[in-house]
């Protein structure tokens, strides 16, 4: 039996009024609360920050591209992405800034629309002007579809300055392991222009393959390894360290609770496991996040079925865990996205609000 996606299961929810529900944070013997820093937005599954600290986001049905200094409130608009498809678990998910950003003056997205050419996922660059998109180039455009689940849409900056990019497996577990021409069930990497970076495995864009559900990853401050949270059937959500040209096992021969047993071997298992599925979401690190001494190093991850944020720490080598899951947060509506702050301070989105981290 499979789960219901991360963003379709709560369609329901959302007809009846979640995004007018301010959720109300539970700290009780975490030490960490969550600040409101800004409410009332709409759906900001993707967001960011610039340099000088603005928040950068995406209103998952619009399409709008916005920035919001977070001193002042004042928010606005930069750039309509056009014919976003929303259904189930598409829409505008992802955005990235440039690396060099503002002398490289481009805003990345990923977006699911309706084009000539039929339903696409694309990753789009938005030149942007005195606070405008000036222009705009795509530079991905693969089927989507036909289902409206398993989309991904996570993208971020690595280390190396190359975007990295994740689909997902279009609720078809063959995509995961089909290697061809076939960008489901992957992490992608493309440099800033959109090429293919000549040290990729393949040839291609894949970067690594066998990969399910995912809306969650970041590179370790420390020695800029990839980690990804990824959703499980009726089983194994997972946490992933990202191997280059891994395979990470999702695919065809799917069952619970072996779900790591499709493809070449040899296949990258999780680093944790979760029996029960919790619809894991956004993913960071902690690097002095402001938490305190406990939190330093340690890996963040948010869940959509339960609203809580947990914590891992990772061992002497960062290659596994010493302990985890640990509580960190437990509120009533869902976690998102999460993401760090140019200051190190870590910040998380629900359907209605951005929330910093902080403690109680």
């Amino acid at each position: 039996m499979r789960r219901m996606g991360i963003l379709a299961a709560l369609v329901p929810l959302l007809v009846a009024g979640l995004t007018a529900v301010t959720p109300v944070p539970s700290i009780a013997g975490t030490g960490v609360k969550a600040v409101r820093v800004a409410s009332g937005l709409a759906s900001p599954v993707g967001f960011t920050f610039t340099p000088a600290g603005k928040l950068v986001y995406l209103e998952r049905n619009s399409g709008w591209l916005r920035f919001r200094n977070l001193q002042t409130d004042v928010d606005h608009r930069v750039h309509r992405i056009l014919n976003v498809n929303f259904d189930g678990e598409r829409g505008a998910l992802g955005v990235a800034m440039h690396p060099d950003w503002p002398t490289q003056p481009f805003v990345y997205v990923f977006v699911t629309r309706n084009t000539p050419a039929g339903l696409r996922n694309q990753v789009l660059r938005i030149k942007v002007q005195n606070g405008r998109g000036v222009g705009v180039r795509r530079l991905l455009s693969v089927a989507a579809g036909p289902a409206s689940n398993h989309n991904g849409g996570r993208i971020l900056f690595g280390p190396d300055k190359t975007l990295y990019v994740v689909i997902g497996d279009n609720a078809d577990s063959a995509n995961s392991q089909d290697r061809t021409s076939n960008l489901r069930g992957k992490i992608l990497r493309m440099n800033p222009d959109g090429s293919r970076p000549a040290t990729n495995p393949f040839g291609s864009l894949i970067w690594a393959y066998g990969i399910r559900n995912s809306i969650g990853f970041a590179f370790d401050p420390q020695n800029g390894r990839l980690w990804e949270s990824e959703n499980g059937p009726s089983c194994n959500d997972e946490l992933n360290r990202i191997v280059k040209g891994g395979n990470h096992g999702w695919g065809p021969n799917e069952s619970c609770p072996s779900t790591n047993n499709s493809g070449p071997t040899p296949r990258i298992v999780p680093k944790h496991r979760f029996a029960t599925t919790v619809g894991l979401t956004g993913l960071a690190f902690c690097d002095a996040c402001g938490l305190g001494a406990a939190f330093n190093g340690d890996l963040l991850v948010g869940a959509v079925n339960d609203g809580r944020i947990r914590r891992f720490d990772l061992n002497a080598t960062r290659t596994g865990f010493d302990a985890g899951p640990l509580l960190v947060l437990d509120q009533t509506g869902p976690v998102l996205s999460i993401e760090v702050a140019p200051n190190g301070r870590i910040y998380f989105s629900d359907f209605d609000s951005v929330y910093r981290l902080a403690p109680a």
